[in-house]
């Protein structure tokens, strides 16, 4: 019998023995070191200097947006929130975190998990519907493993090219920040607001925490865009309706938050940031019920993927 380990090893020699797989690849590169370079060359260096003027600028638009806020009877959270954390930062000399220095750079890079996630909806959606166009989904088929078991392998593979694309995102932001801008400001802390008070956090931890929660919505949208590829055998179909969802998905949450039955759609809860950093989209949801709301989803998809491809006639 064929083992997973054998059937995942054949999926990714040909995965990255094709010309677009290294296309993805080079693309990612390209990008971090053209916001290095932008970053490095074209920002303006003055805001690190004078961030402390920048700041009691800000308090003092911050504290007149709370005072209206106030006559009209309207909480504001997020300003109170960012109000304390500035003049924490001037008491205790902390600057904000900037775009030229090396945790600023990883910061901003954890904004390209978005185009980590186009690339992997594209592997995620040719890797069944390929084999079906292609007519080699009749060689697979006759070999000795289980149907099951081909499809886990071409799961497992486009997890673990999500994973290496992630993986090169985070690595690369560290080196070429590292090379662009130094270590100076390494013990510098990310400050959150919790419980009423200021809180000092690791900055790296902070940063991975980033990725864990960019990487909820990857996740999400590559089992979505491998169920369609199965059940439709449409690369083409699989990307299209990922993609639309993809970018349409949050905004429409968002239109619909008044609504009580939205918090039941998946886009609104796949941002688990909201319970650390902000306020949820519809009132009453927590932590538990995002998370258990992604499992629900999760398995919706995988069992679609797997009782129809396990049914599919392959003969035509």
């Amino acid at each position: 019998m064929v083992s997973l380990i054998h059937l995942i090893r054949n999926e990714n020699m040909k995965l990255y023995k094709r010309t677009g797989t290294w296309v993805m690849i080079g693309l990612i590169i390209l990008a971090i070191v053209g916001v290095g370079l932008f970053s490095k060359f074209v920002l303006d260096s003055d805001a690190q200097i004078n961030w402390k003027e920048q700041l009691k600028d800000e308090n003092m638009q911050l504290e007149r947006t709370m005072k209206d806020t106030e006559k009209m009877g309207v909480g504001n959270n997020y300003v109170k929130q960012q109000l304390a954390i500035n003049n924490y930062r001037l008491e205790n000399d902390y600057p904000p975190v900037h775009s030229q220095s090396l945790w600023g750079f990883m910061i901003d890079a954890t904004n390209f998990t978005g185009f980590v996630a186009l690339f992997t909806i594209v592997v995620a959606a040719g890797i069944v519907a390929s084999e079906f166009s292609w007519g080699t989904i009749k060689l697979l088929l006759i070999r000795p493993v289980s149907r099951s078991k081909i499809l886990l392998s071409k799961y497992i593979t486009t997890i673990l090219f999500a994973l290496f694309m992630i993986s090169l995102l985070f690595g690369l932001s560290f080196i070429f920040g590292s090379l662009l801008f130094g270590f100076s400001g390494l013990e510098q802390p990310n400050l959150v607001y919790q419980e009423g008070q200021v809180v000092e956090q690791n900055m790296i931890t902070y940063i991975i925490s980033l990725y864990g929660f960019n990487s909820i919505d990857l996740f999400m949208m590559l089992t979505f865009a491998f169920m369609i590829s199965t059940v439709f055998r449409s690369s083409s179909l699989a990307i299209g309706i990922s993609i639309f969802l993809m970018f349409t998905g949050p905004q429409l949450v968002q239109l619909l938050s008044n609504y009580e039955w939205v918090k039941y759609v998946l886009f609104a809860n796949t941002n688990l940031q909201q319970y650390t950093n902000g306020i949820p989209i519809v009132e009453g949801m927590t932590m538990t019920f995002s998370v258990s709301m992604i499992i629900i989803y999760f398995v919706i998809f995988i069992a679609l993927s797997w009782i129809i491809f396990e049914k599919q006639d392959v003969a035509s």
